[in-house]
């Protein structure tokens, strides 16, 4: 059985509307009609569809309300049900403009009708032909000679129109939308921008249709339900529509290889680089985001983890805070537990002379308070399922530690990439820039992380130091002491240190003293190729804490206003943990790396 189709509407003040929606909700509930009908105070607007006792019935109801005794329909026959749902929706404005003080009651633009418009198309009368729809709608067909206004969106129509040429004011204008009701609102927006001739095709292009065939019109109307487009005959055309990006497609597009009923079509189809580029884009814009302002810049009360290793089981919270973290006064660790402030895993007090067991979990709670400032221009170099590589800024930490928590780029990215919390397989200093490498999950961490514990990856980098070696190559094997002093530094324990060896090459010697070299460390230890160079005697550019003359300073902190630490993690080669082939990802030098 044919389904009959409806479309329609008309501008009535009408009132009580919650009443009148749920009288029509429960008729085409009933009568199994669906489509959607707009309720506004301005009037009503439907495309309904179903069996024709139901569509008569629905019409004789709205024809009783006063305001739409003369309700009119256009009506077309369809082999399926064109709609999935029956919506009745009470709306701000029945058809969207969003420009006030326009009345189609009140101030209507003059209508033509469908016959009148044909005569003078056949006596070639001199009119301007104004297509008021949508750009995609454009597309699929149109009056011969008609001018498209050029919008995504009707919303877009009044910006359209003061763009029009001036000389344009003058001339007789016939404006066309599929069944009126858009020039219902554009024709008396046009006579009120000054347009002294507008004309709106009563009915719209499928009245002409009805009334005239397809004379002077090229290709077929755009209706939006599933039947896409109607010819001039006001039957099914076969077009169908994308619905990712509306557009419509004739029978060669949708044997295109690139269509796929709801996920693309030959305009809008992206191959897999594109869409991991865009995905990219799309994630360097949300950290931008995420630290405008940084989000440590709102003073809040932080709770920072402390796990107790298993040398200071059967030892005093007291003990374990004055070895650990020591660059904190034994009198401020005092005052803390004596305020509350240190907290066990279920937020209860412990005393100083708390004793630990081993792999126990505690808090300090720390005070409202904001964090220090820090460098957040963070860059993505490449992104896949397995992978994330940044080219870090400094100053910058990467891990939650001290001072800094919200602040660190393992906290911003798993701000910007959740539900995952992308892990970090490697390490750099907060004020060392360049390269390093998360993993999204961690089935991917452990396919990465042994690399660096068997020494498969290969890392470069940039480092300005202040002297000239006297040899262009040559290596430090100085074992680094395994634990921290002064304000976290290490020192070069000949003895008892761990291996560690580090590789220069001389790039460049300038006149002021400085040289630039390539530095490839072949074990990873901490503040290693630091400590190397100032060991040698050559400390590197801009170090706060490792001088010249083997002096140590009083804080590794860096301010993002001052001069930068010089030393970049250029470059970094490891296999990768998808698709197991050999992969470097390299940052850009600095402005200090000149040579490069």
């Amino acid at each position: 059985m044919a389904t009959t189709n409806i479309a329609g509407y008309q501008f009535a003040a009408l009132s009580e509307l919650r009443p009148l929606r749920e009288r029509l909700t429960a008729f085409c509930r009933e009568g199994q009609l669906k489509g959607t009908i707009l309720l506004s105070h301005e009037g009503v607007n439907l495309f309904v569809a179903g069996p024709c006792t139901a569509v008569d019935g629905l019409i004789a109801i709205l024809r009783s309300i006063p305001g739409l005794e003369q309700f009119e329909v256009k009506v077309s026959e369809s082999d399926d049900q064109p709609f999935t749902r029956m919506l009745v929706k009470i709306k701000k404005e029945i058809i969207a403009f969003g420009v006030s003080g326009i009345d189609p009651v009140g101030k209507p633009a003059p209508k033509l009708g469908a016959r009148e418009l044909k005569q003078w198309l056949d006596e070639k009368r001199p009119i301007t032909l104004l297509d008021t729809r949508n750009d995609f709608e454009v597309a699929l067909g149109t009056f011969e000679n008609a001018q498209a206004i050029g919008i995504a969106h009707f919303r877009d129509f009044p910006e359209a129109v003061r763009k029009l040429p001036e000389s344009m004011k003058k001339q007789p204008i016939v404006m066309f939308c599929t069944g009126g009701i858009r020039c219902e609102k554009a024709g008396p927006f046009m006579l009120k921008e000054g347009f002294e001739q507008i004309f709106q095709l009563d009915g719209g292009i499928l009245k002409y249709f009805e009334e005239c065939g397809g004379e002077h019109y090229k290709g077929d109307c755009f209706v939006f339900d599933k039947r896409v487009a109607l010819d001039a005959q006001l039957d099914e055309s076969g077009k169908a529509q994308c619905f990712v990006c509306q557009s419509p497609l004739n029978e060669a597009e949708q044997a295109d290889v690139r269509f796929a009923e709801g996920v693309s079509c030959p305009y809008c189809f992206q191959s897999s680089e594109e869409q991991d580029a865009q995905t990219l884009a799309q994630h360097q814009v949300a950290i931008q985001r995420a630290t405008s302002p940084l989000p440590g810049s709102v003073p809040y009360e932080n709770l920072r983890p402390l796990k107790i290793p298993g040398v200071f089981a059967h030892r005093t919270m007291h003990e374990f805070l004055n070895t650990v973290l020591s660059h904190v006064s034994d009198g401020e660790w005092l005052s803390a537990c004596q305020q509350g402030l240190l907290l066990d895993s279920q937020m209860r007090p412990v005393a100083a002379e708390h004793l630990l067991r081993d792999g126990e979990l505690y808090f300090h709670k720390q005070p409202m308070a904001s964090e220090p400032d820090v460098n957040a221009d963070i860059q993505i170099l490449h992104e896949d399922e397995a992978i994330i590589a940044i080219n870090k800024p400094a100053p910058l930490p990467i891990h939650p530690s001290g001072r800094f928590n919200k602040n660190t780029l393992v906290s911003i990215l798993r701000t910007v990439y959740a539900p995952q919390k992308p892990r970090p397989a490697h390490r750099l200093d907060a004020n060392t820039s360049g390269v390093v490498v998360f993993t999204r999950t961690a089935h991917f961490a452990k396919q990465l992380q042994p690399q660096f514990e068997r020494g498969e990856i290969e890392k470069a980098y940039l480092a300005r130091i202040q002297g000239h070696p006297p040899d262009d190559v040559f290596t430090c094997n100085a074992a680094i002491d395994d634990h921290a002093g002064d304000v976290g530094s290490r020192g070069i324990d000949l003895e008892r240190g761990l291996p560690a060896r580090t590789d220069f090459r001389v790039l460049r010697r300038y006149a002021d003293g400085t040289a630039l070299l390539e530095v490839r460390p072949r074990t990873g230890r901490t503040n290693q190729i630091r400590v190397h160079l100032w060991h040698l005697g050559w400390p590197i550019c801009g170090d706060s804490l490792y001088l010249p003359g083997q002096q140590l300073g009083g804080t590794q902190t860096h301010q993002p206003d001052d001069a930068p630490l010089c030393l970049h993690a250029q470059r970094i080669t490891f296999t990768h943990p998808l698709s197991q082939d050999r992969m470097t990802l390299e940052a850009p030098a600095r402005p200090w790396a000149d040579v490069l």
